[in-house]
């Protein structure tokens, strides 16, 4: 019987595996979580713990810093208000519920 190749992602990476990850230096990323810019869990042991989604995120801080010269704190920002736009779109995108009148 033939074995199926499975790629497992971690359901966590610690700040170190993020960081090399994301080819950023962990002081950086500390900073950035900080701020609110990327969310970390703190384990028991006082370690950061990243969702995969957060490389995503960490890409995305990457090319806004690089295309507009923002600094971190507005970049935090940004990002906040890009995410609130992309939800109403996906909201525009669904159209009215079941119980709207229309």
């Amino acid at each position: 019987m033939p074995y199926a190749i499975v790629h497992v992602r971690p359901a966590a990476l610690d700040l170190e595996s993020f960081a090399r990850a994301t080819g950023t230096h962990p002081d950086l990323v500390r900073r950035l979580v900080v701020l609110g810019v990327l969310d970390a869990r703190q384990g028991p042991d006082g370690r950061l713990w990243f969702a995969p989604a957060q490389v995503a995120r960490m890409a995305r801080v990457r090319r806004l810093r690089a295309g507009f010269s923002l600094n971190y704190t507005a970049l935090g920002l940004v990002i906040d208000l890009l995410d609130r736009i992309a939800v109403l779109e996906e909201a525009l995108r669904a159209g009215p519920g079941p119980d709207s009148e229309g």
